[in-house]
């Protein structure tokens, strides 16, 4: 008689395998409220700089909300262009935070004065993130405007001297700064934030500068080095998998989450996979059409690609791709590289191998609309083109707390079944635990 053994039990499934295959609400959702913007930052990876008169109103801001309610969304890292300059915007975050949905809003701190710091700083629920993308205002007035350098230090002093604790130094690594990682981390510490770098993306005017601003080779290596020495004291926000080939996996989820656990809702209500890839091909929808955002997540085709299982392509036969996974779509689809290829900043030079191979012949592809101040005329997909944006000031912002809003996309995530309860009750992770 022949034993058979019984069968190990199945190994119980990972983080990143819940995420590969979609949820059903996303666990942090970008949203640009405005393509307004005081600056005109070369890099800008939406173009900028001009209002769209076709901008969600302030009602159909509050509708979307409500949905973001509805589905569990952890929090919703408001952006733009500038989106403290939207008349609306502390009406907007009052109802954000008041409807169980936590805020996080990138600003280049133009609007941050110390009143606006002192009420912010009172309200557990918001996050603020100053951009800066130079330790010294040379380096920074040369990426952002001149005095740029000057406002987010005012910023930051204010969100200071009113107390607010770990608000956000955000930081665009670039072929100019890389050299000042340990000025960031001090100027950081001297105002009570947390360093948070990001990579530069080919997206909107950063598709103009990408192969004079992005980090070389060299700064790459110094890039990793200097992230494992610090992963404990800084933020990424998974920007920098690709960096993982070089052998140490870092901290994150390591993985592209476009269509699966994020997404981005653009100032006119279209739904885009990638925060970084603002281009038809990536459109998922728009929030204005039947069923509104929860029917974009759940049901688009797009999204129904994206959380299929994916061909590693070329890279499959790489030792690094469990951790790598090829990198990032956006840096490759315009860049001009396959999506199933190496990232054109892989570590091991594949990356360079295959932008060699370009035709040079100007068919890369390019963002959607820009909305930059020098355009003229601006290109719209359709209807009237952007208008200028004029600042005006408000006073009146209240806050009532009710969601936690966390850095990290794993926040409040715990396999197979959290419940984790949040302020006053909520349960930010429930929705998230639900695969599609």
């Amino acid at each position: 008689m022949t034993l058979i053994a019984d069968a190990p039990p199945a190994a119980p499934k990972r983080l990143v395998d819940h995420f590969e295959s979609g949820l059903d609400a996303p666990i942090c959702l970008t949203w640009e409220l405005t393509y307004a913007c005081n600056l005109s930052c070369v890099h800008c990876l939406s173009s900028s700089g001009r209002r769209d008169p076709r901008e969600l109103s302030t009602a159909e801001c509050k509708a979307i909300i409500d949905e973001l309610e509805r589905m569990q969304v952890f929090y919703v890292n408001i952006g733009g262009g500038e989106p403290t300059v939207r008349s609306d915007f502390w009406e907007l975050l009052d109802y954000a935070t008041a409807h169980s949905v936590g805020v996080k809003f990138s600003t280049n701190g133009v609007k941050i004065t110390p009143e606006v710091a002192a009420r912010l700083a009172e309200n557990d629920y918001v996050d603020v993130q100053i951009s800066l993308d130079g330790a010294t205002a040379e380096v920074n007035d040369a990426i952002r405007g001149g005095r740029s350098y000057d406002t987010a230090i005012r910023a930051m002093q204010n969100l200071s001297d009113a107390g607010m604790k770990n608000f956000k130094l955000s930081v665009v690594c670039t072929r100019t700064n890389i050299g000042q990682l340990d000025e960031f981390k001090a100027l950081a510490d001297r105002y009570g934030a947390q360093l948070r770098l990001t990579r530069l993306r080919p997206s909107g005017r950063g598709a103009d500068v990408w192969d004079e601003l992005h980090p070389t080779a060299d700064q790459q290596r110094e890039l990793y080095d200097w992230l494992v020495a610090h992963s404990d004291q800084v933020l990424t926000g998974d920007s920098f998998f690709h960096l993982s080939a070089y052998g140490q996996a870092l901290p994150g989820l390591n993985l592209c989450g476009a269509g699966r656990v994020v997404c981005l809702i653009d100032p006119i209500g279209d739904v885009y996979a990638c925060p970084f890839a603002i281009h038809d091909e990536f459109l998922a929808g728009n929030v204005r059409d039947p069923g509104g955002f929860t029917q974009v997540w759940r049901e688009s085709d797009l999204f129904g690609r994206l959380r299929e299982p994916q061909s590693g392509g070329a890279c499959t036969s790489c030792q690094f791709f469990d951790t790598c996974k090829g990198g990032c779509m956006a840096a490759k689809f315009f860049t001009g590289l396959p999506l199933d290829g190496p990232d054109p900043e892989c570590v091991q030079g594949y990356g360079e191998q295959e932008l060699a191979k370009r035709k040079d012949d100007g068919s890369l592809p390019r963002p959607g609309d820009d909305h930059s101040h020098r355009t003229s005329p601006p290109r719209p997909r359709s209807g009237t083109g952007p208008v200028r944006v004029t600042i005006s000031r408000r006073k009146d912002i209240t806050h009532a707390p009710v969601s936690a809003c966390a850095e990290s996309p794993l926040a409040g995530f715990t396999a197979p079944s959290p419940n984790v309860a949040g302020p006053s009750g909520t349960t930010p992770g429930g929705a998230a635990t639900r695969t599609t």
